[in-house]
């Protein structure tokens, strides 16, 4: 092969890599911009309609949905699940999910005493499966949940979270319900790694849009706390082209917003 050849070839290949390169970086922008231009009810139906059929590696996509959105979110949803799937997802998630983490995902409430003694006598690696864990955390309002989770840290000196262990799931759901900045902060960071699964990385345009305009000034502030690098800015690290500045554009909105 003559260096002429060679050169043509390597040229083709840069091209090559360069097309690829283009198409996903406009799929991410136009994933983008539709989420943000669907409504809240029919941009979450598909987001469960995804989870549930990834299988037990996206339940903590489930957890965020249940513990973020509100009563009236949820109610939405249910309603566009149907239409657009042709069942309800009560009959999808009884269908894919195994019948202990379906109990998780309903609805997640607490006792400070009975959820210490389950966790102190409990397998740590199975606490997702006590029936004990899962009867309280389906039990109590939300309100009275973050009583319940400061009631146990004055009791026993201890955060739950630290008295988990590697229990993510419970993790996940203790951080959606009472501290959704610190858990979408943590889901951001994950996303934007160079490291990041497909999966992970999806996570940037899901949070940014569905939280623009719910608190995504906390969720900023948060990271910037965390981490040590402000939201936008490290958005602007890690993304590209148009996608990147409308991202940029949906936090610094959402800033501004905050600071009227």
């Amino acid at each position: 092969m003559s260096s002429s050849d060679a050169l043509a070839k390597s040229f083709s290949k840069c091209e090559e890599i360069l097309l690829k390169f283009l198409k996903r970086e406009f799929k991410r922008f136009k994933d983008a911009v539709v989420q943000w231009t669907m409504h809240p009810w029919e941009r979450d139906a598909p987001i469960a309609r995804k989870a549930l059929k990834r299988g037990s590696q996206a339940y903590g996509l489930l957890i965020e949905l249940a513990c973020t959105r509100s009563s009236d979110e949820l109610l939405g949803a249910r309603r566009a699940y149907q239409p657009l799937y042709s069942e309800s997802i009560e009959e999808d998630v009884a269908c894919r999910v195994e019948g202990t983490q379906r109990q998780n995902d309903v609805a997640i409430e607490s006792d400070a005493q009975k959820l210490n003694k389950a966790i102190r006598n409990g397998d740590k690696t199975m606490l997702i499966k006590d029936e004990e864990i899962v009867r309280n955390l389906t039990t109590r309002s939300k309100p009275h949940l973050e009583v319940v989770f400061k009631c146990y840290y004055d009791d026993f000196d201890k955060d739950i979270v630290e008295d988990l262990g590697e229990e993510s799931g419970l993790k996940d759901t203790i951080y959606c319900l009472c501290a959704p900045p610190a858990y979408f902060s943590k889901i951001l960071d994950s996303a934007m790694k160079a490291n990041a699964s497909k999966n992970e990385k999806e996570a940037l345009t899901r949070v940014i849009v569905t939280r623009t305009d719910v608190d995504m000034k906390d969720i900023a502030k948060e990271y910037n706390k965390q981490y040590g690098t402000p939201l936008a800015k490290k958005i602007e690290d890690v993304a590209l082209g148009n996608y990147k500045d409308f991202l940029v554009t949906l936090v610094q909105r959402a800033l501004a917003k905050g600071s009227e």
